[in-house]
Parts: structure tokens; C-alpha cells; sequence
């Protein structure tokens, strides 16, 4: 059978838009078939339209702060509707730039929704129907939030993420149910416009997969900002009424009682994987995922699955490598399996979390012999210049090899600094090299080092 294109990519968020640029770099015939907005759920509905709330939460905080930096504000407020008017025209502005890319790189768009008649063979359901031949199809197509019966969202009192990034009012009192990285950031963004905020996480703590001693840190902080944290809990019952929601929440022992105006469900997501076609191909689905080796096949010839659809770690920047590791696959090209522990996670609340590798608890379990070291904001010039005290740079390297295990970090554009310790581990960078290693001064940076240094009883600075 005659091919349409080498390549055909179905969905175009971080993972597909990437892979489809990537194989047409290299020369191949790509297509990428998309049903909504060009750069996935990541641009339009989550990483970036967030981060775009959050910069809004940060820049208030600080005109609060404004006198203790020696300066002076007066009427500070917000206009909510123009915080998520900026934020929506920001992913307007990444979506159009996708669509240049794509077009750049000769990359052809087709609108539809998608589904396999063949591994190889993709029919489009779109106004007029299109049936496609590909030597090799890249299935992207994502995922969506996890819907808990009795809190389905309805966009007035229970929201999903696309209703918090685009809410029908400003709650007085919001209920966050979930910990992870999307239920901290919209509780953070929440409470810092001075809503009444309360987390309720089903683990013993929040931030469950995080390094335990940087989530009680940041546990501490949230608390400190007025947020109440209700960990080991669950949701028995959620009555919807007209002034907002009664809740009865579990925890352990004890039953609280409690009224919201709105909640947040925010409890992980399910692959995008139905009405796809998969079944009848005999790929293998297990917990809503598409099961895939080391290179993202699938294990039918010529189908591949990249990002959130293949399941964890569910990470935009894991999608978008995965996506390029396949295109230079199918592109002849000699690749590498991308390895999830060198992979950084990152939650952008205030304080900030980031980290990579093995958690102290996870090294021990692992039967590491470990060196733990840790340095302090408090002990920066850097951060106490801007204002940033707050916060730990934690570091953990096996006693016997000096290999980097593991880097978690809590406090003011930790985010930023935690690829230094990723890049770090790629190279297989001991403590030896980050021990010699020059870090300018002054910069956020410097803990880091002083991190590694605290390991071997060292540090300089505290």
C-alpha cells in the first residue's frame, strides 16, 4: 500500500507537536492530526495557563511586601478577570506558535479526531473524512483529569483544572481535594488572592511523592500562609446546594464537618486511551495507560505511544523527549532510552518544590549507604537579598561512589536551579566534580554547592 507520509503523529501537545518536528527535521513526510488546540492540554489548559495565574499570585505578594523591600504601595488589589484574560492570551500566543512551527517545518495539520483501523492506518473523523497510510504512527494523545463518582465537576461548585484557570467566580472558601502538582499550584494561586484555602490530601502527607522532610517544610510554609492542610483525609459525602457545598470529610478517627463555595478536584489523571482503535490491534492497556518498552513501542509493529498516554512520570518535558527519541528512531538514528529517575518534577507554588532522583527514603530502600547534605536559604546572601529566606537545597550521594542520588529542593526559583543537578546526573558527576565546580556569586546557586559540601561535613556558610 502506498504511503501518505512516513509519519503520522495523532495529537499535537508537548509530545506530538515535538515528535512531528523533530521526524520532519530529519527529512521525513509527517502529519500530525489534532481534534482541539494545538499544543495539548500542557499550553492551552495546564503547565503554561497556570504558571501564567501563578507569575499574577507572585507579583501581588510582593506589592504586599512592598515595604519591607523600602518602598511604599497603596491600593493594591487585583481584577481577576484580567488576571485570566492575560493568562488565556498567553496560551493564545504559545498555540499560534506552534502552528508556525509546524508550518515551518512543513509539518501538514489535520483537524479530526483519530482512530486506527490498522497499525499503521489512521481514519479521521473530521467534516470531510480522511483515511491515512503512515509507515509509522506516534499515538500523543494525552490525558485527562481522574473523575471521582460523586464529585463529578460541574463547572459551578466542583471544578475541574479548566475550571480553575477560568473560574465562574472568586470563592470565599475553596476545598482543594488532591496534593499533587496541580492541586498545590491552584491552591497556592487561590490563597494568595485571599481565599480561604483548604487541602485535602488521602496520603499520610501532602506532596506524597516528594522527599519527606522537603514536603513537611513546605507543609509549614502553606501553613504559615493560612492554608489548612488536612492530610490522611477523605471526602464520605459532597452536597451541592445553591450558597455552595457541605462536606464531610474523614480523618482517620474524625469526621469534620465542613462548607465551601467551590472545590477542586484535583486527584491524577486517566490516558486518553478509548475510541482509539487499540483493542483490536492488541496493544496492551493496563490502568488507562498504553504499555510501551524503553523506546515507546508498543509492541504492534510500527505503532508507538509518548507522554502522558504511556503513563508516568507525567511530565510535559518527559512527553516532548519522548516524542524526539522516536522521531530519530524512525529516522535511522542511534537513541538512547530516556531514564524516569533523571527526570525533574516540579511544582510551582510559593514556596517552589523541584526535584530529581531518589528520595532519602527511596536510598535507603534501595540498599544505598548515603551521605545527606543540606543547606539553608537563611544561609545565602543571594536569598536574603531578595527577600527569599525561606527554604532547603537537600542532596543525596552514595557513601561509597560519591554517585549523585538524588537533589530536592523547597524555596524561591528552586525550579530553575534543580536542572543544574539533573544535568549533574546525566553526566555522571560525583561529588568530586560539584565539590571543584566554581558557582558565581551572588547567586541562589551557591546552595547547591554548599549542599554537596554539607554532605561530606564541608559547607562553608552554616
Amino acid at each position: 500500500m502506498a504511503r501518505d507520509f512516513d509519519v503520522a503523529v495523532i495529537g499535537a501537545g508537548p509530545g506530538g507537536y515535538v515528535a512531528a518536528i523533530r521526524a520532519a527535521q530529519l527529512g521525513l513526510k509527517v502529519a500530525v492530526i489534532e481534534r482541539a488546540e494545538l499544543g495539548g492540554i500542557c499550553l492551552n489548559w495546564g503547565c503554561i495557563p497556570t504558571k501564567a495565574l501563578l507569575r499574577s499570585a507572585e507579583v501581588l505578594h510582593l506589592m504586599h511586601e512592598a515595604q519591607s523591600f523600602g518602598l511604599s504601595a497603596e491600593g493594591i488589589g487585583f481584577d481577576l478577570d484580567a488576571i485570566v484574560k492575560r493568562s488565556r492570551g498567553v496560551s493564545r500566543q504559545l498555540s499560534s506558535g506552534v502552528a508556525h512551527l509546524l508550518r515551518k517545518n512543513g509539518v501538514e495539520v489535520i483537524r479530526g479526531r483519530a482512530r486506527l483501523s490498522g497499525p499503521t492506518t489512521v481514519e479521521v473523523e473530521a467534516e470531510t473524512p480522511r483515511s491515512i497510510e503512515a509507515g509509522a504512527v506516534i499515538l500523543a494523545t494525552g490525558a485527562r483529569a481522574r473523575v471521582l463518582p460523586g464529585l463529578e465537576p460541574d463547572g459551578q461548585r466542583i471544578w475541574s483544572y479548566r475550571h480553575a484557570l477560568v473560574p465562574p467566580f472568586l470563592p470565599r472558601r475553596l476545598a482543594v481535594l488532591g496534593s499533587g502538582a496541580i492541586g498545590i499550584e491552584f491552591a497556592s494561586f487561590y490563597r494568595a488572592l485571599g481565599v480561604e484555602v483548604t487541602v485535602i490530601e488521602l496520603a499520610p502527607r501532602i506532596l506524597p511523592v516528594e522527599d519527606a522532610e522537603i514536603a513537611a517544610l513546605a507543609t509549614r510554609s502553606f501553613e504559615k500562609q493560612g492554608m489548612r492542610i488536612l492530610a490522611g483525609a477523605s471526602i464520605e459525602t459532597a452536597t451541592r446546594g445553591e450558597d455552595g457545598l457541605s462536606l464531610t470529610i474523614r480523618q482517620g478517627e474524625t469526621r469534620i464537618e465542613m462548607a465551601a463555595d467551590a472545590l477542586i478536584s484535583a486527584v491524577g489523571i486517566v490516558g486518553n486511551v478509548e475510541d482509539l482503535g487499540l483493542e483490536d490491534l492488541g496493544v496492551t492497556i493496563e490502568r488507562s495507560h498504553v504499555v510501551t518498552d524503553a523506546r515507546c513501542r508498543t509492541g504492534v509493529p510500527g505503532l508507538y505511544a509518548i507522554g502522558d498516554v504511556a503513563g508516568a512520570p507525567w511530565l510535559a518535558h518527559k512527553a516532548s523527549h519522548e516524542g524526539v527519541m522516536v522521531a530519530e528512531h524512525l529516522a535511522g538514528l542511534t537513541v538512547h532510552p530516556i531514564r524516569a529517575d533523571r527526570i525533574a518534577g516540579c511544582t510551582y507554588c510559593r514556596p517552589q518544590i523541584a526535584s530529581v532522583g531518589l528520595t532519602e527514603e527511596k536510598a535507603r530502600a534501595a540498599g544505598h549507604e548515603i551521605r545527606v547534605g543540606r543547606f539553608p536559604f537563611i544561609g545565602n546572601g543571594k536569598a536574603i537579598a531578595l527577600g527569599e529566606a525561606e527554604g532547603l537545597i537537600k542532596t543525596i550521594f552514595d557513601a561509597k561512589t560519591g554517585e549523585l542520588l538524588g537533589a530536592h529542593m523547597v524555596g524561591a526559583e528552586v525550579t530553575e536551579l534543580i536542572q543544574g543537578f539533573v544535568v549533574a546526573m546525566g553526566l555522571e558527576t560525583t561529588e568530586a566534580e560539584l565539590m571543584e565546580t566554581v558557582f558565581p556569586h551572588p547567586t541562589l546557586s551557591e546552595m547547591m554547592h554548599e549542599s554537596t559540601l554539607a554532605a561530606w561535613e564541608r559547607a562553608l556558610h552554616i
